[in-house]
Formats: structure tokens, sequence, C-alpha cells
């Protein structure tokens, strides 16, 4: 494989289509909020969600068809489009470079870098997320019981956008919100309770969700099938401004 791509090379990646994920394992938390804390990190037009709060989960994903797996983390916040109930990621660490690309770049989401680990002991699942030697996010669950699905979760609603060249606010194109969806084929789904801490890191602000109430933990074993988006409509450049950055290791120099 060169610069170029072939035509042949070419056609077998777009063959692909979706994004097969093959014995998914996956710890995570359902948490709530207080109405302020949610509504602040929601960018327009994205509304407050019935029940204020989101997702954390902390993956890891044996093989891929995109090639050798890796482990992953996430950070969302429910939330509403045009009367449409879903989720907006506001975080994805990841722990491989070769998978920056399909997520966001082709997706939109908010993939960083970050050293990331789940154990499972027993009834004892243990996750964490690291960077610039911060654990920003650590999950401590203790599994209780089974059930035989997720609830239902809707669309996730992602952002695209290319900052300006010139170096000025805004961003050279229109800003787009676009919606995908996630197929989880659960092998094992068991709950129980956690413990979930959110340490203060200047570049990863997890710790910004203040109070979160742990609804239900679970730990999910799973073929998970990423399915393709599809862009919904132009937004508000400024008003996405400010929170573009969650891309980026925000600096303003010295």
């Amino acid at each position: 494989m060169g610069f170029v791509k072939t035509r042949e090379e070419l056609d077998k990646y777009y063959g692909l289509g979706m994004r097969r994920f093959f014995g998914a394992r996956m710890l995570g938390v359902m948490f709530s909020t207080p109405p302020e804390v949610s509504q602040k990190l929601l960018p327009p037009p994205l509304e407050q969600a019935d029940l204020p709060g989101g997702l954390i989960f902390i993956a890891e994903y044996p093989k891929t068809n995109l090639g050798p797996g890796y482990r992953e983390a996430a950070l969302f916040m429910r939330c509403k489009y045009q009367g449409e109930a879903g989720s907006y990621c506001l975080s994805m660490p990841i722990d491989n470079e070769a998978r920056m690309h399909n997520g966001r770049d082709v997706f939109g989401f908010p993939k960083k870098l970050a050293e990331i680990r789940l154990r499972r002991e027993g009834q004892e699942v243990h996750g964490w997320v690291e960077r610039d030697g911060i654990r920003f996010v650590e999950i401590r669950a203790e599994l209780s019981g089974k059930i035989p699905e997720l609830p239902a979760m809707g669309p996730t609603f992602l952002f695209k956008a290319m900052p300006r060249i010139d170096l000025t606010p805004g961003f050279d194109g229109p800003v787009l919100l676009a919606s995908q969806r996630t197929q989880i084929e659960p092998q094992s789904l068991e709950i129980g309770s956690a413990e979930l801490t959110l340490r203060p890191s200047e570049h990863d602000p997890w710790a910004e969700i203040t109070d979160p109430e742990v609804m239900t933990a679970f730990y999910i074993v799973s073929d998970n099938t990423m399915l393709p988006g599809k862009v919904l409509s132009e937004v508000d450049p400024e008003a996405y401004l400010p929170h573009y950055f969650k891309m980026t290791d925000f600096s303003v120099g010295e």
C-alpha cells in the first residue's frame, strides 16, 4: 500500500461498509446529573433530555473487521434533537492511533490517545483511563444479576467541522450535525452497582460532571456493529465554536 491508493484498495475499503467488533467487553455506568450540569455541555441545536445524565463505558475490542483490536472509553450525555431522544458524545479516549481515523474523521467522535485498562476478577470489574499521568475516570463495579438486553439508547449525535486555516475564529466550510447508531448483540449482560470516580484534569475535564448519581452498572460481552451515519443538518458555526475544542488538548500559550 502506497500514499496513493489503488482502485482495488479503495473498493475493498469502502466495500467493508459497516464496522464490526467481535467479542467486545464493555464495563459501563448509567448516571443522572442536575439539569444545569448537562445543559451547559450540549451544543445547540441539541436539547436537554427528559432525564438529564448520561453513560460512561470502558471497553476492550479483541478483534475488528478493520484490523487488530484496541481499547476505548467514552462519555455520553443524554439529549434530544427535534424530539428524538439520543446521546451526545462528549469524549472518547482510545489506545490505538491506527483506529483514530475511522471514529474521528469519518464519524466525528472526539478521540484522543490514552492509556486504558479493563479487568474482571469474579464478580468485580475494574476499569480506568489515564492521560498525562492523571487517571481521570475510574469505575469499580460489583455485578449481582443478569438482564436480557440494555435499554434502547437511540442514536448518537455528532458534529463534523474543519477549523479555519487563516487562524481566525470559525470553520472552513459548514458545521454538520450527524447521527449514527450501533447495534449490540449481547452474548452476556450483567448488571450491578458501581463506584464512579472522576478526577480533575485540564485536558480531559470529565470531572465537570459534578454530582453524578450512578443509576446502574453493566458489564456486557457482545458483537457490535457500527452502522453508517447520516448528516442531519448544518448548524450555527458561531454557536458550535466553544464546543469544538473537546477534540484537542486546548492551549492558549504561556
